[in-house]
């Protein structure tokens, strides 16, 4: 069962937000690429709001993620996309659904 997430919301710097949105959508092969993420999500909130949801089937494959490429893509635009520091949650998942 996946038991394991991460959460993060961005918030935008004004102008930057359709850079936000094509920074997020371009991780997609990254993610896809990573054998112990079971789910990756890119969300819009609002004009400015973003985040990132992923889930893991163990301990392994989240901290894998936390020292891949797209945490380290994230943190390396982080000053020049976010007008605040992004923050990484992890969550313990109590139920999901996934497909396949």
């Amino acid at each position: 069962m996946t038991k394991f997430a991460l959460f993060v919301r961005l918030e935008a710097k004004p102008g930057q937000e359709a850079a936000v949105a094509n920074f997020l959508a371009s991780a997609l092969p990254l993610a896809n690429a990573e054998s112990g993420t079971t789910a990756w999500f890119a969300l819009k909130f609002g004009p400015s709001t973003f985040g990132v949801f992923d889930a893991f089937a163990d301990e392994a494959g989240r901290q894998a993620h936390l020292n891949g490429q797209i945490a380290a893509a994230l943190m390396a635009n982080a000053a020049a996309l976010f007008s605040t520091p992004p923050v990484i949650e992890k969550i313990d998942l109590l139920a999901a659904k996934l497909p396949g």
